[in-house]
């Protein structure tokens, strides 16, 4: 019998988002990592963010990450929409760890996997029964582990046992190598594009667009009404789906380096899962120094095909879906003003509004 046969009520509505939440999570840390400023006269640059909206889609609902709070809006079967605010954890305001190069990479991925899978686990609740729940510490081990053991076993160790076929055939490292990075790249694309076939993925999809969509027109400075917010593009600059990609052809890199010829096969799967920190740490920089220097014309070729991928990872949502995201950022965007932050400035004269990109 079916897994999610024998399961019911929320944890039915978690169990497919168990094979796909570690890459669901990390489209959510874009965010966290880069974020898009334009100032009078100079080209759109991009920069670490301090106060810039981003979010996560959840099951039937949105979560958004202001300056002070973490926001989420969720749809329970009674039709109307609940919105939970807590404040942002300390550790992704002010850490200390936020200042070391490369360690902060792995600190900031861990804590936002780990905020995300709460408040996923929260939303499946709360769209399945319409209360909410304390997620205990063995139920958040437990899922993190599953997700993570099997994130890994499919884009790093399952290119790793294909590829010895072609060692095999060619007995070149490098040449092995290479097509192991050129099959995990395959298998990541293929797994986004096959799992977004599922209906609870292709919902959590729609509400990927409709967070998308309510970022870009609070970032325009127009109004955030359904229609309004409709005009936006499903696709945003500062989607994780870029970092996602950037960790995979980071990975080829690394891998490809290391050596084969009389490497046992389980010490070279023990190699790739412990530089999984090391891979992320560095994709983490690169894309902070790529932020820095966005006006060059080759960065954005290069972050280019993250905007093209989010066409897998995005669905046109429904207004029903718009206003739970509005909702969500309404409440951070509250919570801001009450804290007496700033706002972002606005980027309407740089942002096209049908295409979400910058020209």
């Amino acid at each position: 019998m079916p897994l999610r046969r024998r399961l019911s009520g929320w944890p039915a509505h978690v169990a497919p988002h168990l094979v796909f939440l570690i890459p669901e999570l990390l489209m959510a840390a874009g965010p966290f990592v880069i974020s898009a400023v334009a100032r009078a006269g100079e080209r759109p640059r991009f920069r670490m963010p301090d106060f810039f909206y981003g979010g996560q889609a959840l099951i039937e609902g949105v979560m958004m990450r202001g300056r002070t709070t973490v926001a989420m809006s969720v749809r329970p079967p009674s039709g109307e929409i609940l919105t939970i605010s807590e404040p942002l954890p300390a550790a992704l305001r002010n850490g200390r760890w936020l200042k070391v190069p490369f360690v902060r990479g792995v600190f900031v991925l861990y804590e936002t996997l780990v905020l995300g899978t709460r408040m996923l686990m929260r939303s499946a609740a709360i769209s399945a029964e319409g209360e909410d729940i304390e997620i205990t510490r063995p139920m958040m081990i437990g899922t993190m582990v599953f997700s993570i053991g099997f994130a890994v076993a499919i884009f790093f160790v399952l290119p790793l046992f294909l590829s010895t076929f072609a060692e095999d055939a060619a007995d070149s490292d490098l040449v092995a190598n290479l097509a192991e990075g050129v099959i995990r790249l395959v298998v990541f694309v293929a797994y986004i594009g096959l799992i977004g076939l599922m209906a609870d993925i292709k919902r959590v999809f729609a509400y990927h667009g409709a967070e998308h969509k309510a970022i870009s027109a609070h970032e325009a400075q127009r109004p955030l009404t359904p229609p309004e917010v409709d005009r936006f593009s499903t696709a945003h600059t500062r989607c994780g789906t870029t970092f996602l990609l950037i960790v995979v052809v980071i990975s080829i890199l690394f891998f490809s380096l290391i050596p084969r010829a009389g490497v046992s096969l389980p010490v070279l799967f023990a190699s790739r899962i412990l530089l999984v920190p090391v891979i992320a740490a560095v994709s983490y920089e690169l894309v902070r120094f790529g932020a820095k220097h966005y006006g060059n014309r080759l960065v954005r070729a290069i972050y280019q095909p993250g905007l093209w991928l989010q066409s897998l990872t995005t669905r046109q949502p429904d207004h029903s879906m718009l206003e739970v995201s509005i909702a969500s950022l309404e409440s951070c965007l509250a919570s801001d003003r009450a804290a007496g932050t700033p706002e972002v400035e606005p980027t309407a004269e740089v942002v096209d509004p049908t295409t979400g990109v910058l020209p």
